[in-house]
């Protein structure tokens, strides 16, 4: 992973840096890497998982497509991601981040109506 977040002005939330956030490579089936942007890591029943964001040569995502992928940190600190193997498993982390999302929203929501 890489941080690429202006850490002289963030508070703990790239989103309100300025800076780019946290990244990581993936690797895919086809051997092919694509860059992306950690959206959350949050937890559903009793596992973690984290969603990332698929970013194109400009750093863009044009089509919200999200990676969902069950996340765990090794012995040794570093962090993991496993593929969700089964529908069950992925309809439960899937509204486990719409869920999230909602909440960014009504974080958002709430943040601009405060400085009203």
């Amino acid at each position: 992973m890489s941080n690429n977040c202006d850490e002289t002005k963030c508070n703990g939330d790239c989103a309100s840096c300025g800076g780019e956030g946290v990244t990581v490579t993936l690797t895919l089936d086809d051997d092919s890497t694509v860059e992306c942007a950690i959206v959350g890591i949050f937890d559903a029943g009793s596992k973690e998982y984290i969603a990332l964001l698929p970013l194109d040569e400009n750093g863009q995502n044009e089509d919200g497509e999200v990676y969902l992928y069950r996340y765990t940190v090794d012995a040794s600190g570093q962090p993991k991601l496993d593929n969700i193997e089964s529908d069950e498993e992925y309809e439960i982390a899937s509204d486990a981040f719409d869920e999230l999302l909602d909440s960014m929203e009504y974080d958002e929501l709430v943040s601009e109506d405060e400085l009203n």
